[in-house]
């Protein structure tokens, strides 16, 4: 997947690596967004991942980084990357 420059400069920004992006991409639950697709970690989304760390030992040193989420644009850009402050409305 390719960044846009803001993806990038917002990344940089909130301190968000590389590694968290690619997290959300596998493990990440969906929810459709302003015509974009959100990821990021809810319950099921955090059993994955820490099915694929090997427990909660593996899980801990990401734990800061379990409010992000990133939007993704129809053509598979990464539009922008942030820490969830609230809960999402799903509608």
């Amino acid at each position: 997947m390719s960044n846009t420059h803001h993806a990038a400069e917002r990344m940089q920004q909130r301190s968000i690596p590389p590694i968290i992006v690619e997290f959300l991409e596998r493990f990440g639950s969906s929810m459709r967004s302003g015509g974009a697709d959100r990821l990021f970690f809810d319950k099921a989304a955090c059993r994955r991942l820490r099915a694929h760390l090997g427990g909660e030992r593996g899980l801990k040193p990401i734990s800061n980084w379990l409010n992000v989420y990133i939007v993704i644009g129809d053509d598979g850009q990464l539009i922008t990357a942030a820490r969830q402050t609230g809960r999402f409305r799903r509608r």
